[in-house]
This record gives structure tokens, sequence and C-alpha cells, in this order.
């Protein structure tokens, strides 16, 4: 996402300066009808939308201002909400419009799109895809522009769909496509990327490993050869030294589902965007199934997360004078880390859900130099949720059925408030008891218009969060 466009919401703030301090009426009214123009004729502003996996930034933070700085009892107002089908896969957002990939395990994946306001199902298009693995249901995030919805399924379909008319433009899969045979144990969960004028995604079969499609045809513009180990990680945007980089990381061998394997460390890779050139590798990376993406941490400074069981791994990442790229490790820690979501970094501190299946650490915060500042341990517990930071504030799940209100302070857990939004339902798996507990909140939430997007097993709720 081109950040080009936050600079009218910097002209946004220059006025209200002018409106706080106007004595004159009239001013103030001309000043409020200029700003309501200039953002909302503004092409690039898309101040309350959600339009991809972690948000407007791929990075959990959002730009909404008025939270409601406390809940009442009975807590926020759920303004609707709607059945859906077992999976992890979370919304999106763009005009309006909420976008989420489906699924029937008996038939297939579906897109489905809902008025935000509402609630009411717009339409839906579905394509044969059956089958089931273990966790079953949707696992992916779709991305959306103003004119098409791009999704992956857990077998590999990855489909542009229309948004005027609700049919195909193209669809391929990143898996067969690529000499892909037997599906990843825990199936395909990758949250495509839009890169200007591409669409990228990690196919991870034997003859790609991230690829970049035209799209608005599907052609392939690049790709790269296999980078390693199976990974559950979709690729991300960074900025290494003033240049995006597509970061990527890939597993150690998973010794559990592969005895017989040889054993080889994960990697951490960036890739020119344009090219699919490989930059820099990190290859000292042990995490034998690896979810969450890389975040950010200033200073092209990354942090690897994982949960199984590495924890976490800072990594700096050096330019040369030739112009090329190195990477020096940091620090690692088994103390911090995320089994399925990255950690949010605000204001030089990590937050994030250490459950893993050995920890139960809760919400843990963590500085820059590797130190665990609080965690909150089995009290309250949090099991795989998702967080958000808008306006100043945690908006988080506890992967069940409470959501809090969190101030984010390195001192302490500091919650102001907390609702249970969903009720009892969840999914068992053939073979598995109790795949993860009665709900299994563990899809990524979703903020747009004041509005934050919740589902579980069972449906999808809508919450008012603004005052």
């Amino acid at each position: 996402m081109s950040h080009k466009g936050n600079q009218p919401l910097r002209l946004l703030l220059y006025f209200r300066v002018i409106y706080i301090n106007s004595e004159n009426m009239k001013t103030t009214y001309f000043f409020t009808a200029v700003v309501a123009l200039f953002i909302f004729s503004s092409p690039n502003i898309k101040a309350q939308d959600w339009p991809q996996f972690l948000g407007p930034d791929r990075n959990s933070k959002s730009p909404q201002k008025g939270l409601l700085k406390q809940w009442p009892e009975k807590g926020p107002e759920v303004l609707w909400s709607v059945n859906a089908g077992a999976g992890y896969g979370g919304p999106v957002v763009r005009n309006g419009k909420v976008y989420l990939l489906d699924r029937d395990d008996e038939t297939g994946d579906v897109m489905r799109c809902f008025h935000l306001q509402t609630g009411k199902e717009l339409w839906k298009f579905s394509y044969d895809s059956p089958g089931s693995v273990p966790f079953p249901g949707s696992r992916s995030v779709p991305v959306v522009d103003d004119k098409h919805v791009y999704s992956c399924g857990p077998y590999g379909d990855l489909y542009c769909i229309d948004v005027d008319t609700h049919q195909p433009v193209w669809n391929k899969n990143v898996w067969s496509d690529f000499g892909g045979t037997k599906i990843p144990v825990w199936a395909i969960s990758q949250c495509p990327l839009i890169y200007n004028n591409l669409l990228i995604i990690a196919s991870q079969a034997p003859e790609a490993g991230v690829v970049a499609y035209n799209k608005l045809t599907g052609d392939v513009v690049w790709k790269t050869p296999n980078l390693g180990n199976e990974s559950y990680v979709s690729p991300t945007i960074l900025k290494i030294h003033g240049e995006d980089h597509v970061v990527m990381v890939t597993s150690s061998t998973n010794t559990f589902s592969n005895r017989d394997a040889e054993v080889t460390k994960g990697k951490v890779i960036g890739i020119a965007p344009q090219t699919g050139k490989t930059l820099w590798t990190y290859s000292n990376w042990e995490c034998h199934i690896s979810v969450p993406i890389p975040v950010a941490a200033g200073d092209n400074k990354l942090l690897i997360t994982g949960g199984y069981e590495r924890g976490a791994t800072m990594i700096q990442v050096n330019k040369k004078t030739d112009g090329s790229f190195d990477t020096s490790e940091l620090f690692t820690t088994l103390e911090f880390g995320d089994q399925t979501k990255p950690p949010l970094f605000h204001n030089g501190y990590f937050y994030a859900m250490y459950r893993t299946n050995q920890k139960r650490d809760g919400l843990v915060c963590m500085d820059m130099e590797g130190k665990i500042k609080w965690k909150t341990g089995r009290n309250p517990n949090f099991d795989r949720g998702s967080m958000i930071l808008a306006d100043g504030l945690l908006l988080a799940t506890d992967g069940l059925k409470t959501l809090y209100l969190i101030d984010p302070d390195p001192l302490a857990f500091r919650p102001i408030s907390k609702a249970d939004v969903l009720s009892e339902g969840g999914a068992n798996t053939e073979g598995m008891s109790s795949v993860g507990g009665s709900t299994q909140n563990w899809a990524p939430i979703a903020l747009a218009d004041g509005k934050l997007l919740v589902r579980d097993q069972a449906k999808m709720v809508c919450v008012k969060v603004v005052q």
C-alpha cells in the first residue's frame, strides 16, 4: 500500500488547528466544509477501509479515531451477526462492503459479500474444491481493491473476482500449477498481497517459492525457485533501507510430519518486488510450523516470531557499500512469540499472544532488547486471538469468546473493558478431540468505519466500537 495516501490526513490536522483557534464561527464552518470535501473527494484516501490481511499497511494498525474509551457494563453494541462455516480466515472491507472467504468442506470455497452497515448478504460466488484437513474450513484473508477481490483457498485455488459482476476474471492454482501434489499438512493458508499491478503470493510448491501475477490477467510476471520447507506464512512488503522488499519466512524441517526428512533450518528472505530477485537471506530460523509474518521494528530491524517452539528472533538487515545486503542476528528469545499472528509493535514495544503447545503465557509485552516486561499467563488467558491498534488502544480477542479494550502500557497489563461477543459453538475434527476449544476465535479481526468484525467457527459479528 502506498503511504502517499496519508498526505491529506496531515492536511486535516493542519485545518483542525485553524478550526480550534478560530474565533469566527463562519470561518469555523468554512474550514470544516473544506476538510470534509478534501477527505471524501480524494481518490487515494480510504481511511475507513480494511482491504487486506492485518489492515491498510499489513501491520495490525488502523487510522480509526473516536474509539469508545470504556464500554457499557453489557459491552459494546453488536450491530449484526451472520452465520459462517468453520474456519480461520478473517474478513476485509472496501467501500462499505465486507468480503469473507467462507468454506463448506463437502463442496468448496465461497466468496461472500455483505453490507457493512446492515450485514445483509449482497452476493456470493462459489467453486468446487471439496476436501478436509485437520482444523477444517477456511484459513485465508482476501485482498480487495476498487475493482476486484482476490482470495486463495486451502487447496491453492487463487481467484480474481469482479466486485461488480460477481464473476471470476481469472483463476489459477498456486500449488498444482507449480508441481505441487500432496497438500501440506495444514493446507495452504495464503493471504494474497497487492503491490502496484502485481498480486503476490507464496506458492511454496516444488517449482516455485513466491509468485507474482499480473493482477488483471493472472499471467505470471515472476517467480522465485522453491525457498525451502513448507510454511504457512504469507509474504509482506517491508521498507528496508528505504526500499520496498517482499519478505518471506520458511519453516525449519517438521520432523513430526517428516520423520525421515533431512533436518534443515528455516529462512527469512528479502525479495525485490519488481523482479523476484533474492536480495538477502537469514538462514538460522528454527520453527517447524511458521505462521506469522515478520514485523518491522525500525532501523531496518525485523522481528520473526513463531510458536513451534522457537519464540522470537530479531535480525538486522545491513546494506553494504556495493549496494548488496546481508543480515545479522541481534537476539533470540524463547520467552516471547506468537503461534498464529504477528506481534503488534507500538512505541518501541512488542505485544503478542504467546500460547503454544508448550506455553500458556497469555498476552506478553517485550522491549527492543528482548526483555520481557510482563505476561498475563492464564489470568486472563489469551489463546491465538487477534489484536488491532486504533486510537492509541488495543482491541483484542482472547481466542475464545471475549473481546478486550486494553491500554498498551509496557509497565503493566492494563485492561479497560471486556465483553463476551461470541457464544459457545465450535467444531470438532475426526481423530482430534476438541480442536482448539469451543469457539476458536482465531481469525484475524478487522476494523472499518467504527465497526469491528469478529468471527469464530459458526458466525461473524459486527461490533460498534466508536463513540
